[in-house]
């Protein structure tokens, strides 16, 4: 069941907040054992809210579009009353206000069932978090565990956050929908940094009507961080109701050798299957500048995850995973010159980039290299979304079939600045050509 399928129950009084927060804590007590989820389960304080709310929906007294539904937080978004750890052996925090989108949530009715697991500090050291399609892969990350649980159907929607391709890739690996708005889009008050000019909340969720529906409550300042833009905000769930066809930008194959063989089956399949359907294919070229768009990112994010955990690492370097740790070290290396010479490099890039939404609604290109791989000391490779990263476009992933072991692979659409609503309504009507992604073993 989606969270809208869920709040509309509620809303008609065929479904209890109460059976529903029972229902998915149940299904954690069986699954998350073996697959870990969650860094904190607040299973009595879900079980008071949603007694609240089922006794709220009684009377017809709904908080918002979101009333009763569970949601998970990924572990770098305070909570009230929730501690935050960020996946870190040395950070502690007990945070007594909610970050401003989980406020947001909080006031549509939302319930929080609890922190979801993180790599540490959001980088790339991994989180216990197993795949729920093969407890023996990866889930991705960082956001793993907020992946992980949506996939497994033990809360429907979560949050996460996505420097490189944190929210997309592990959408990929998980078989769900992982979407980031533009950068500015959402208010960052009240989540840990790991590169403040590259880090976007996002949300993992089952469906893009959920994922406009998560945005509609949450998009727009809130007067507390500078970085979110007060750019108007569209109707996003309208703009899912009823898409038309999109043109869509096939920009020939980014990094093909980092590509799989079943990734670039199943990216051609994809494109072949929405022009039978309907949607205009339109042949376009990636400006060469690109080339330089892995490196300008690798850098920017160690000279700013440098300056946020250096004194840390420099104190107790035993207590941080190694590759957050050399990550923080090369940042330390890199000279306030190159640094800003790699922020104009990246404004070139996204000026040479734009023009290609001048002839295409979207475009089409893979959400990762290949379904999740194997081990557990990896989260994979987030080169095809540090790209769009690094130039703050909105970009979603929607899983778009299984390769020939049985695992999830997914697409991506990427769009211009700000239209959200746009790829929003590309990604429903591709949505509803695609395959439909089945629910994990268990």
């Amino acid at each position: 069941m989606s969270a809208a399928e869920a709040a509309e129950r509620i809303a008609r009084r065929e479904l209890s907040p109460v059976d529903l927060v029972e229902a998915l804590l149940a299904r954690t007590t069986r699954l998350d054992p073996e697959l870990r989820v969650w860094a904190h389960l607040d299973a009595e304080e879900a079980r008071a809210a949603a007694r609240r709310l089922a006794d709220e929906a009684a009377r017809g007294a709904l908080r918002g579009p979101l009333h009763g539904v569970p949601i998970g937080v990924k572990d770098i978004f305070h909570v009230a009353g929730l501690p935050t750890r960020a996946g870190s052996r040395v950070y502690r925090s007990e945070p007594t206000e909610d970050a401003t989108v989980v406020a947001r949530l909080r006031r549509a009715g939302a319930i929080i069932l609890g922190k979801t697991h993180t790599t540490e500090f959001a980088y790339a050291d991994p989180a216990p978090t197993r795949n729920p399609w093969r407890p023996t892969h990866t889930p991705g990350g960082s956001s793993s565990g907020s992946a992980a649980g949506v996939a497994a159907r033990m809360v429907p929607v979560a949050l996460g956050t996505q420097t490189a391709g944190s929210v997309l890739r592990p959408a990929s690996f998980c078989g769900v929908v992982g979407f980031k708005p533009t950068y500015g889009r959402l208010s960052r008050h009240g989540v840990l940094p790991l590169a403040w000019t590259l880090d976007h909340p996002g949300t993992l969720t089952r469906t893009v009507a959920d994922a406009a529906l998560l945005l509609s409550v949450m998009a727009g300042p809130d007067g507390r961080n500078d970085l979110c833009a007060d750019v108007p905000v569209a109707d996003y769930q309208a703009a899912v109701r009823d898409p038309r066809p999109p043109r869509v930008g096939l920009v020939g194959e980014v990094y093909p050798e980092r590509l799989s063989t079943a990734a670039r089956t199943c990216l051609g399949e994809t494109a072949r299957r929405l022009e039978r359907a309907g949607a205009t294919l339109v042949t376009l070229e990636l400006p060469p500048i690109l080339s330089a768009a892995l490196d300008t990112h690798h850098l920017l994010m160690a000279s700013e995850a440098s300056a946020v955990h250096l004194e840390g690492i420099r104190a107790q370097p035993e207590v941080y995973g190694p590759r957050l740790r050399l990550l923080v070290e090369v940042g330390a290396l890199i000279p306030a010159p190159a640094y800003l010479r790699a922020q104009r490099l990246r404004r070139l890039i996204r000026a040479a980039v734009l023009p290609l939404f001048e002839q295409a609604d979207c475009l089409l290109v893979p959400a990762a290299p290949g379904a999740a791989p194997a081990g557990l000391d990896s989260t994979g490779d987030p080169s095809f979304n540090a790209l769009w990263s690094l130039l703050g476009l909105p970009a979603i992933a929607l899983p778009a079939g299984l390769d020939p072991e049985g695992l999830p692979l997914g697409v991506q659409l990427v769009a211009a600045p700000w239209r959200e609503a746009e790829v929003l309504a590309a990604a429903a009507w591709c949505e509803r050509v695609l395959p439909p992604m089945p629910a994990p073993p268990g």
